[in-house]
């Protein structure tokens, strides 16, 4: 039997009011599949509805109309509280600017997901946080705060808290974007290790066609509608 997608987006709909009655649609139907395991670009110029698209995937946004469903369970049945325990546990997330807590070092920061789900420290928070720094090329850096590290290696934690969990899904918002090719092209090979060796399926937000055109499909969304996929 084939298994289920992590990931699927039916007739998805977005309107934000600008005053009553007038309505604007951003996303126009959208349809979307990722396996389980996926390695994806979201690709397209700016205000296509990209962000748009991440925020309801992510579940910080509600869409007008549609289904989705995330790991089997369709999010139109779930209240906030559901909707915010299916995130915590089911999505992790990367941005272009990193979003570490200063005042936490670079173990503390891995730990937070964690810590926010079950409300207390354990050893095998500890451990998880400790090895997924480890994995990342930080392995020196645990008690570090983020001042103390360069703008690659906070990305390398933030990547580090996004597995946290051991998401089956992370989504990426231009993680890469403020960074210089060569470190950029180090956390884009950070992300790949993760999706081979753990089976994480990622979806990438980038303009970079550098990267876009490493990943197994590249989704182009434009006008609020996916034009074109491409698998590599």
């Amino acid at each position: 039997m084939a298994e289920s997608p992590i990931l699927r987006l039916e007739d998805v709909r977005k309107s934000y009011n600008l005053g009553t009655p007038i309505q604007a649609e951003v996303l126009h139907g959208i349809d979307l599949t990722l396996a389980t395991g996926e390695f994806a670009a979201l690709i397209g110029p700016s205000g296509s509805g990209k962000s748009t698209l991440l925020h309801i995937i992510g579940l910080l946004e509600r869409p007008t109309s549609g289904r989705i469903l995330i790991a089997g369970e369709e999010i139109s049945a779930l209240d906030e509280a559901g909707m915010t325990v299916l995130r915590g546990r089911t999505l992790g997330f990367v941005f272009q600017f990193h979003h570490l807590l200063p005042e936490f070092t670079a173990l503390e920061n891995v730990m937070m997901p964690t810590l926010i789900d079950i409300g207390r420290y354990t050893r095998g928070m500890r451990e998880r946080a400790r090895w997924l720094l480890g994995k990342v090329g930080l392995g020196d850096a645990v008690d570090k705060r983020p001042t103390a590290l360069s703008g690659g290696m906070q990305q390398r934690v933030a990547i580090a808290r996004a597995l946290a969990m051991n998401p089956p899904l992370v989504l990426a918002d231009e993680p890469t974007g403020n960074l210089d090719s060569h470190t950029a092209d180090e956390i884009f090979a950070l992300m790949r290790e993760f999706n081979r060796e753990e089976g994480t399926a990622f979806l990438i937000v980038t303009h970079d066609p550098r990267l876009a055109v490493r990943c197994d499909r590249r989704v182009e969304l434009m006008d609020g509608q996916i034009r074109l996929e491409r698998s590599a």
